[in-house]
């Protein structure tokens, strides 16, 4: 609350007017309110408990006011918009004024204890994950059946909330993940990806009808992994940033012009803070991923450790071979790749090896499902 109305205070003064109250602080205000309401509501009833110990203790009403109420419904709102609001303050932190007002005029306050922000906006996630436990505390005490039985399943539907919940913020990090990763990785044309391929000028446009960058718009598909390592070329080592989905592999280039592909300016993007240090770091940095061959279909990768005896004249450590197939399983591309260490090869490869491994084994089980017929009769 010091954060937030210091905030309001100082935009009534004109100052910091751009930042977004709600994308900081969502809907604190009404949550701060309803959970005081249900603390004092709560205590109030165990005062009176105190002063006439003969009367006994009745949770039931209060819980159900509560609890099936708005109390979890305003918790759920402000951990929605968590993540977007830790995305949001991440970037205004690079910002002289905003950084003057969180050290100066907030973090110096005593009743913050040395919190920084950051730690402060996590509490209402972790007090609603508490929420179970008191119910099962007052569940155990509790003598009366009739009782007993509403606050187990009270303390259950708060359970299946919180775990909905769960899913929904995971389902929206991976959004904010994808646009993030929509806007860093450049598909270059195939004629500018291989000056094999011509196309005159007058029918290029229709091919870039069909963009690629649509095949990171699909909210099912989940990140793996994802590092920099170092491909081996004919003349050259080539840094290069790899991403492994769930169903294929992409290897992207690394570029560190301040002008992304088609003239925008990459350091200007926000940066997403689930996505991993070193490429929050980079695209800081201005930097962008342009990929350099087509994703490879992880039932299309072949997945090869490299002896290290193999590979000491080209002065190659830590070494691993991904071959790509096209369906009649003949090879269109071979990729010698590098680790930093030993370490960090082994959980590429395994990393690999896992997601092949689920790939085959969901898209097997896809199929028995689309291809059951009944058994055969034995008189055929």
């Amino acid at each position: 609350k010091i954060f937030m109305n210091t905030l309001k205070y100082l935009q009534s003064n004109e100052f910091l007017l751009d930042v977004d109250l709600w994308r900081l602080f969502a809907n604190l205000e009404e949550l701060n309110k309803i959970s005081l309401s249900f603390l004092k509501t709560f205590f109030e009833t165990v005062k009176e408990h105190v002063h006439k110990s003969d009367s006994p203790m009745d949770f039931s009403s209060i819980l159900r006011k509560f609890f099936q109420g708005d109390l979890c419904q305003t918790h759920q709102i402000y951990c929605l918009n968590y993540t977007s609001a830790v995305f949001y303050l991440e970037n205004l932190r690079q910002r002289e004024d905003f950084g003057i007002y969180l050290k100066q005029w907030c973090e110096q306050n005593e009743q913050c204890k040395r919190l920084h922000l950051p730690e402060l906006l996590v509490a209402p996630l972790h007090r609603l994950t508490r929420y179970p436990l008191l119910l099962n505390n007052i569940w155990k005490r509790s003598t009366d059946d009739t009782e007993k039985g509403f606050i187990w399943s009270l303390k259950e539907k708060v359970e299946k909330s919180i775990r909905d919940l769960e899913g929904k913020v995971k389902w929206l990090d991976n959004f904010q993940k994808f646009r993030q990763l929509q806007e860093v990785i450049i598909w270059p044309q195939v004629w500018d990806r291989d000056k094999r391929f011509f196309v005159p000028e007058c029918l290029k446009q229709s091919l870039r009808e069909n963009s690629n960058e649509n095949i990171l718009s699909s909210a099912n598909r989940l990140l793996l992994h994802e590092g920099r390592l170092t491909l081996a070329e004919s003349t050259r080592l080539l840094d290069v940033y790899l991403f492994l989905f769930d169903d294929f592999l992409l290897i992207t280039k690394i570029k560190r012009n301040k002008k992304k592909y088609g003239g925008s300016d990459t350091s200007l993007i926000p940066v997403c803070p689930s996505l991993t240090p070193e490429l929050q770091s980079f695209i800081r940095e201005g930097g962008f991923c342009t990929v350099l061959d087509q994703p490879i279909p992880l039932d299309r990768l072949i997945l090869k450790n490299v002896d290290p005896i193999h590979v000491t004249v080209f002065s190659l450590r830590n070494a691993f071979l991904i071959q790509h197939e096209n369906r009649y399983r003949q090879s269109i591309a071979v990729f010698l790749l590098q680790a930093q260490t030993e370490t960090a090869k082994k959980t590429w490869m395994s990393q690999i090896e896992t997601a092949i491994s689920n790939y085959t084994t969901q898209h097997e089980t896809k199929k028995s499902t689309a291809f059951c017929f009944p058994a055969e009769s034995s008189e055929i």
